[in-house]
């Protein structure tokens, strides 16, 4: 991943990424914790994205398989999340992005969602990589945390193997010891190397891994200045989680975004984008 690369334009529903292009989000709630509050956030969020005239993906997750404890809330169950996920998609008219955990998996979510994501832990699984690749949707592949921003290239290499072209890769912060994060700025740089649209997870990023014990913490004062860093480099989208009331939520609480703080977040980062986007040049 060196040297100046054309950028990629990847489409997803009506969305469209492309590292040149305008910033778009990828948001939502960590899990479904129920149907009700779900649909009023995605309504929420549809709302406030039209208003500021800016395309979003809503992010989904039928499983969250990843807890910490065992004792940890999965969600309402894999069958029913996606027969409410492919419905709720439909009603709303929006792109719509959900993780997948294992290949037989696969199928099933890419008929409820257009973008399948494959989780940081995950990144470098062969079979789940052919298996999304294999339903012919988007694909986004989060960075594992253990992995350098360059040895992502090995997993795009993966997937362009299966024919797979609708590509993207998201960075979501770097094992910094134990129980916390760091995000490499560069990586952001090195990435868009590829050509493919990066993405980057300004709420995963901050998390603390088991920092509570049987639970992941995170420190959320600093989403908005990743995130400022982030769209600065001239990205192709942010991603970020959010609730109604963090401290209640299910899962990764200490590290969503309040629902009532997004809008101002997003105007936020639009100006950021807005003025790189004016900026050109680079150094040798």
């Amino acid at each position: 991943m060196s040297g100046t690369t054309n950028q990629k334009t990847v489409k997803a529903g009506n969305t469209e990424f492309c590292n040149d292009s305008p910033i778009k989000y990828i948001a939502g709630p960590c899990i479904i914790e129920s149907e009700e509050a779900y649909r009023e956030e995605a309504v929420f969020l549809k709302k406030m994205f039209a208003e500021l005239n800016t395309p979003f993906v809503l992010k989904a997750s039928y499983d969250k398989a990843n807890r910490t404890s065992y004792k940890g809330f999965r969600g309402i169950g894999r069958e029913k999340s996606l027969k409410f996920l492919k419905a709720l998609k439909e009603e709303l008219g929006i792109t719509l992005l959900t993780d997948v955990h294992e290949p037989s998996q696969a199928a099933e979510a890419a008929a409820a969602a257009d973008i399948l994501q494959i989780p940081a832990f995950l990144c470098r699984q062969t079979d789940l990589l052919y298996a999304c690749a294999d339903t012919g949707r988007t694909i986004n592949v989060k960075k594992g945390q253990f992995l350098a921003p360059w040895e992502m290239e090995n997993v795009i290499a993966k997937l362009e193997n299966r024919g797979c072209k609708n590509i993207m890769i998201t960075e979501r912060g770097t094992s910094f010891g134990y129980g916390n994060l760091v995000v490499d700025m560069r990586g952001l740089q090195i990435m868009k190397q590829s050509g493919y649209p990066v993405i980057f997870d300004c709420t995963h990023s901050v998390q603390k891994p088991g920092a509570l014990g049987t639970a992941t913490g995170g420190d959320r004062r600093f989403v908005l200045p990743l995130a400022k860093a982030a769209a600065a480099l001239k990205i192709a989208g942010i991603f970020f989680e959010t609730h109604p009331d963090p401290e209640k939520a299910l899962s990764d609480g200490p590290n969503s975004l309040r629902l009532s703080d997004a809008k101002e977040f997003v105007q936020t980062i639009n100006k950021i984008d807005g003025l790189a986007a004016t900026l050109t040049g680079e150094l040798p």
